[in-house]
C-alpha cells in the first residue's frame, strides 16, 4: 500500500512517486510546475523510468512547451517512449498520478507539497482503468519542437563541434528559453552562437529549417532584428554563382568578449 508523501518541493514529491511506481503512470490534469518537473526529472532519471502518460489541458501544454528548454527535452522523452502527451477533455478535481497499484493526489500548501495516497485497492484499480481509458481516447498533443538529442547531433555534424559546444553552453546558462522577455528563444540562440563562430546565415538557417526549429524566413527576420539592435553584424561572402552569402559576426565587444555561458545574459541585457 502506498503511503502519503510530504516533501519541500513538487520535484521531490514526483521523484518519490517515480521511485515507488511499479508500472506505467497516468498523470492527470497536471499544472505547469508538475509538467516541467516531470520532464526535468525524467531526462536524468537514474533507474527504470515508468512510462509517463500525461493527460493535460492543451492550452497549458502549449504554454509550457513554448519554453524551448522544456520542449526539446520532452521531445526526447516522447521519441524514446518514456513520455506521451495527450489533451485532456475536461478536467479533474486534482492533479493525479495513477498506476495499477498506486494513486496519488498532489496538493501544495504554503512551502510544502504533499502526495496523498489512496489505500483501497479496488478504488485504485477502478481509477487506473478510468483514466487509462481517457488517456487512450484522448487526442495526441502535437509537440513541434525537435528532440534536443537530434538538435545536438545535427548541429555537430552540419555546422561544427564548436558551435554545438557553444549552443550547449548557452542552454546550460538559461532558466527559460521563451523569447518573451524572460529568455532568448531558440532561433536567437542559434544565430548568436553561429555569429560567435563566423558561420554563414545560409548554413545555420538551412540547418534550423531541416531540423525543425524554424523556417529560413524566421531565421532571416530574427537576424535582421538582431542586426538592427547591434547584436549581430554581417559581411558578404562571394560565391561562384548567385548572390553573395552573409557571414554572421557578433556586433558588440561585450558579446565578443563573452564565453558561451555569459553570451545569453549579455544578449538579454542588450535586447531589453
Amino acid at each position: 500500500m502506498s503511503e502519503n508523501l510530504l516533501e519541500r518541493t513538487t520535484a521531490d514529491v514526483l521523484r518519490s512517486i517515480l521511485d515507488e511506481a511499479t508500472g506505467d503512470l497516468v498523470v492527470v490534469d497536471p499544472n505547469g510546475t508538475v509538467i516541467e518537473s516531470l520532464v526535468d526529472i525524467a531526462v536524468d532519471y537514474d533507474g527504470d523510468l515508468p512510462a509517463l502518460n500525461v493527460l493535460a489541458d492543451d492550452r497549458l501544454l502549449k504554454d509550457v512547451m513554448d519554453d524551448f528548454l522544456v520542449a526539446a527535452d520532452a521531445a526526447d522523452l516522447v521519441d524514446d517512449g518514456g513520455m506521451a502527451l495527450r489533451e485532456l477533455d475536461g478536467d479533474a478535481d486534482n492533479t493525479l498520478l495513477v498506476g495499477e497499484d498506486e494513486l496519488y493526489a498532489v496538493v501544495a500548501a504554503d512551502e510544502q507539497v504533499a502526495a496523498l495516497s489512496a489505500d483501497d485497492d479496488e478504488f485504485i484499480a477502478d481509477a487506473y482503468e478510468t483514466y487509462r481509458g481517457r488517456f487512450d481516447d484522448a487526442e495526441r498533443f502535437n509537440l513541434r519542437t525537435p528532440a534536443i538529442s537530434r538538435i545536438r547531433t545535427t548541429l555537430d555534424e552540419d555546422i561544427g563541434e564548436a558551435v554545438r559546444a557553444d549552443f550547449d553552453g548557452v542552454l546550460e546558462s538559461l532558466e527559460t528559453a521563451r523569447g518573451d522577455g524572460d529568455g532568448l528563444d531558440e532561433v536567437t540562440i542559434s544565430l548568436l552562437v553561429a555569429a560567435k563562430n563566423d558561420v554563414l546565415l545560409y548554413d545555420i538557417s538551412k540547418w534550423g529549417e531541416d531540423v525543425g526549429i524554424a523556417s529560413k524566413a524566421t531565421f532571416s527576420r530574427t537576424k535582421t532584428r538582431l542586426e538592427e539592435m547591434g547584436l549581430i553584424d554581417t559581411e558578404k561572402v562571394p560565391i561562384d554563382v548567385g548572390r553573395p552569402r552573409l557571414r554572421l559576426k557578433l556586433g558588440d565587444d561585450s558579446l565578443r568578449d563573452a564565453d558561451s555561458g555569459e553570451l545569453a545574459s549579455v544578449a538579454h541585457r542588450m535586447l531589453n
